[in-house]
Protein backbone atom coordinates (compact mmCIF):
# COMPACT_ATOMS: atom_id res chain seq x y z
CA UNK A 1 0.00 0.00 0.00
CA UNK A 2 1.00 3.22 -1.13
CA UNK A 3 1.82 6.50 1.80
CA UNK A 4 -0.86 8.03 -0.31
CA UNK A 5 -3.32 4.97 0.31
CA UNK A 6 -2.81 4.36 3.82
CA UNK A 7 -3.14 8.22 4.66
CA UNK A 8 -6.59 7.92 2.64
CA UNK A 9 -7.60 5.41 4.63
CA UNK A 10 -6.43 6.59 8.36
CA UNK A 11 -8.42 9.46 6.95
CA UNK A 12 -11.20 7.49 6.60
CA UNK A 13 -10.85 5.34 9.97
CA UNK A 14 -10.11 8.53 11.85
CA UNK A 15 -13.83 10.01 10.48
CA UNK A 16 -15.35 6.93 11.46
CA UNK A 17 -14.10 6.92 14.98
CA UNK A 18 -15.30 10.49 15.78
CA UNK A 19 -18.96 8.78 14.72
CA UNK A 20 -18.42 5.69 17.40
CA UNK A 21 -17.79 7.98 19.88
CA UNK A 22 -14.60 6.22 20.11
CA UNK A 23 -12.05 8.54 22.32
CA UNK A 24 -9.40 5.82 22.72
CA UNK A 25 -8.79 5.83 18.98
CA UNK A 26 -8.94 9.12 17.79
CA UNK A 27 -6.68 10.22 20.50
CA UNK A 28 -4.29 8.04 19.26
CA UNK A 29 -4.68 8.84 15.90
CA UNK A 30 -2.61 11.81 16.71
CA UNK A 31 1.20 12.48 16.62
CA UNK A 32 2.33 13.78 19.92
CA UNK A 33 2.53 17.14 18.21
CA UNK A 34 -0.42 17.04 16.36
CA UNK A 35 -3.08 19.82 16.17
CA UNK A 36 -6.40 20.81 15.49
CA UNK A 37 -7.77 23.74 14.45
CA UNK A 38 -11.12 24.23 14.14
CA UNK A 39 -11.91 27.41 12.06
CA UNK A 40 -13.89 30.24 12.58
CA UNK A 41 -15.00 32.57 15.41
CA UNK A 42 -17.33 30.51 17.69
CA UNK A 43 -16.72 29.11 21.34
CA UNK A 44 -14.77 25.61 19.97
CA UNK A 45 -13.08 27.43 17.20
CA UNK A 46 -9.21 27.58 17.59
CA UNK A 47 -5.72 25.33 17.39
CA UNK A 48 -5.60 22.94 20.22
CA UNK A 49 -2.57 20.45 21.29
CA UNK A 50 -2.80 16.82 21.48
CA UNK A 51 -3.18 17.58 25.02
CA UNK A 52 -5.89 19.64 24.77
CA UNK A 53 -7.87 17.17 22.43
CA UNK A 54 -7.63 14.56 25.09
CA UNK A 55 -8.66 16.48 27.87
CA UNK A 56 -11.74 17.90 25.77
CA UNK A 57 -12.81 14.55 23.59
CA UNK A 58 -15.21 13.16 25.80
CA UNK A 59 -16.99 16.38 26.49
CA UNK A 60 -17.35 16.77 22.87
CA UNK A 61 -18.23 13.56 21.99
CA UNK A 62 -20.58 13.55 25.12
CA UNK A 63 -22.69 16.36 22.65
CA UNK A 64 -23.78 13.57 21.06
CA UNK A 65 -25.51 10.84 23.00
CA UNK A 66 -26.43 8.61 20.17
CA UNK A 67 -23.23 9.36 18.14
CA UNK A 68 -22.91 10.94 14.43
CA UNK A 69 -23.45 9.50 11.76
CA UNK A 70 -20.88 10.71 8.99
CA UNK A 71 -21.18 10.67 5.39
CA UNK A 72 -18.03 11.14 3.26
CA UNK A 73 -18.84 12.90 -0.25
CA UNK A 74 -15.50 13.01 -1.57
CA UNK A 75 -12.18 12.38 -1.03
CA UNK A 76 -8.50 13.69 -2.42
CA UNK A 77 -5.45 12.14 -1.60
CA UNK A 78 -2.06 12.84 -2.27
CA UNK A 79 0.87 12.27 -0.47
CA UNK A 80 0.92 13.17 3.21
CA UNK A 81 -2.33 15.44 3.05
CA UNK A 82 -5.78 14.13 2.98
CA UNK A 83 -8.64 16.61 2.12
CA UNK A 84 -12.54 15.15 2.81
CA UNK A 85 -15.67 16.48 2.09
CA UNK A 86 -18.28 14.83 4.53
CA UNK A 87 -21.67 15.36 6.45
CA UNK A 88 -22.79 14.72 10.04
CA UNK A 89 -26.14 13.84 11.27
CA UNK A 90 -26.92 13.23 15.12
CA UNK A 91 -29.02 14.73 17.81
CA UNK A 92 -27.46 16.67 20.47
CA UNK A 93 -27.87 16.66 23.65
CA UNK A 94 -30.21 19.30 23.66
CA UNK A 95 -32.45 17.35 21.47
CA UNK A 96 -31.67 19.56 18.72
CA UNK A 97 -30.57 17.92 15.41
CA UNK A 98 -26.82 18.53 14.19
CA UNK A 99 -26.12 18.09 10.57
CA UNK A 100 -23.02 19.76 9.83
CA UNK A 101 -21.54 19.98 6.08
CA UNK A 102 -17.46 19.47 6.93
CA UNK A 103 -14.37 19.80 4.78
CA UNK A 104 -11.61 18.06 6.56
CA UNK A 105 -7.67 18.92 6.02
CA UNK A 106 -5.60 16.06 7.47
CA UNK A 107 -1.85 16.36 7.31
CA UNK A 108 -0.19 12.81 8.15
CA UNK A 109 3.49 11.84 9.27
CA UNK A 110 4.61 8.14 9.79
CA UNK A 111 0.47 7.18 10.25
CA UNK A 112 -0.58 10.01 12.39
CA UNK A 113 -2.02 12.94 12.27
CA UNK A 114 0.41 16.02 13.04
CA UNK A 115 -2.84 18.59 11.94
CA UNK A 116 -6.76 18.16 10.99
CA UNK A 117 -8.34 21.42 10.36
CA UNK A 118 -12.15 21.49 10.47
CA UNK A 119 -13.73 23.66 8.19
CA UNK A 120 -17.65 23.64 8.82
CA UNK A 121 -21.26 25.67 8.86
CA UNK A 122 -20.02 28.14 12.12
CA UNK A 123 -23.60 29.26 12.39
CA UNK A 124 -24.85 26.12 12.50
CA UNK A 125 -22.00 25.24 15.50
CA UNK A 126 -23.28 28.27 17.65
CA UNK A 127 -26.96 27.81 17.28
CA UNK A 128 -26.59 24.26 18.04
CA UNK A 129 -23.36 23.27 19.62
CA UNK A 130 -23.01 26.82 21.81
CA UNK A 131 -26.72 26.93 22.21
CA UNK A 132 -26.56 30.62 20.53
CA UNK A 133 -23.79 31.86 22.51
CA UNK A 134 -20.70 33.81 20.59
CA UNK A 135 -17.37 35.10 22.16
CA UNK A 136 -16.82 38.18 23.31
Amino acid sequence: MSETERNRQLSLDFIDAIGRNDVPAIVAAYADDGRATTMGNTLISGTFTRDQIVAAADQVLAMFPEGLNFTVHSIIAEGDRVAVEAESLGRHASGKTYNQKYHFLMHWRDGQLVHLKEYMDTEHVTDVLCGGQRPA
